[in-house]
């Protein structure tokens, strides 16, 4: 069993024995594991890519969430002065990303961020195409999406 299987086994073990079902009691569960297989596991190579990953996880989560704020604020003050600053376009993203699972992680954060929708990839997927509210500086937009496909890429390992 890999390490995650081993965290969520150890999880719900929490759960089951403290008797408290909730979803704060299995997050905690799920930390002690962590912890415990973390310090039981530290001379495993299995484990140790397990380990370096949660991280990773939370750097890129709290870096996708303050994206997310940005966003959201930038298009909600252009819904409410009575200026329109949009400036629609698209731009065409390289991708370094290969397999398909990869691009449509990347694809569907795009999406998800507020002012910007990812219209299509390339039939040899090197290419993903994507419409953009606000485009003023197409070198600076193209950057923060390589800077969010790099990512991508440190995540998926």
């Amino acid at each position: 069993m890999k390490a995650f299987g081993w965290n969520m086994l150890l999880a719900i073990a929490w759960v089951a024995l403290s008797g408290t079902y909730t979803i704060s009691n299995l997050v905690i569960g799920v930390l002690l594991s962590y912890l415990v297989l973390a310090y039981v596991g530290r001379d495993k190579p299995t484990f140790a890519r397990y380990f370096g990953k949660a991280p990773r996880i939370i750097n890129f989560v709290l870096f996708f969430i303050w994206d997310l704020i940005k966003s959201n604020a930038r298009v909600a003050y252009d819904v409410l002065t009575p200026t329109h600053l949009m400036r629609p376009g698209v731009i065409a993203i390289p991708l370094d990303l290969k397999d398909e699972g990869g691009i449509t992680i990347l694809a569907n954060l795009i999406t998800a961020t507020p002012g910007s929708l990812a219209l299509d990839v390339s039939s040899d997927r090197r290419v993903l195409y994507v419409h953009l509210m606000y485009l003023e500086d197409e070198s600076r937009q193209l950057a923060e999406f390589k800077a969010l496909e790099a990512r991508v890429i440190d995540l998926l390992g």
